[in-house]
């Protein structure tokens, strides 16, 4: 499936996915601007059920992988640049430890190696929030117009079923050989668990923190995620 995308700039190709229930206009505006000022090309998509980009979705990070290989293929993208955030940051470690001769770097923000001790309690906050969107009709008029034709209900109430974070796919990396970089917020003390437990199964992988961040890093601290993937992908251009 070829996915919805938005590209600014021209150079050598940074695809940045966006975090869940979002799509590629709707994020990354600083990093847009940012790096298509450094001489990137920056490709922002849709994932599927997302935004512009329609589809069902039933084994998410299967397809969604397959979809970004789709639409590089699309583009005639020979290699490029990776970077994603909570749901786009496992669809773009997943898609670079299976095609990691498309990829010259992959950066990740907001995933996990395996599963917290607490994660059946944040799911279930999770799923408290979105219940509370639900009732807010300024929420529903930007959700309906962001997501379009997409049943974005449906999308949203999928990642609360069992099983449905790859956790077996995000903590296997001992065999990723690519430049790796996984970037979390100061302020998300799971976060920062997590991005050690990266480092101990390949010390290949570099850590940055971002002070005064969360979850959503490049939301909270745009221009010091700018300027530390940049520096990043200086190491490998």
């Amino acid at each position: 499936m070829i996915l919805h995308t938005e590209i600014t700039g021209e150079g050598h190709p940074l695809v940045l996915i966006h975090s869940g229930g979002m799509s590629g206009a709707s994020e990354y505006e600083e990093q847009r601007d940012f790096f298509a000022a450094k001489g990137f090309q920056v490709i922002r998509p849709d994932l599927r059920g997302h935004g512009k980009s329609v589809g069902p979705i039933e084994d998410y990070f299967v397809q969604c992988t397959e979809d970004i290989m789709d639409t590089l293929e699309h583009l005639d993208v020979e290699t490029c640049h990776l970077a994603g955030v909570s749901l786009g940051g496992i669809g773009a470690l997943l898609f670079a430890k299976k095609y990691p001769h498309k990829v010259k770097t992959v950066t990740f923000s907001g995933v996990f190696p395996e599963k917290p001790e607490i994660w059946e309690e944040l799911t279930q906050q999770e799923a408290a929030h979105h219940e509370d969107l639900f009732k807010r009709e300024e929420v529903i008029e930007y959700m309906n117009q962001l997501h379009g034709e997409n049943d974005w209900r449906a999308m949203l109430a999928s990642w609360h079923q069992e099983n449905f974070y790859p956790f077996e796919e995000t903590g296997a990396v001992e065999e990723l050989s690519i430049p790796a970089m996984c970037l979390v917020g100061g302020e998300s003390s799971l976060e920062f668990e997590a991005a050690g437990c990266y480092r101990k199964r390949n010390e290949a992988i570099q850590i940055s923190v971002i002070p005064f961040a969360g979850h959503l890093v490049h939301r909270d601290q745009p221009r010091l995620y700018s300027e530390t993937l940049y520096v990043f992908l200086q190491q490998h251009q």
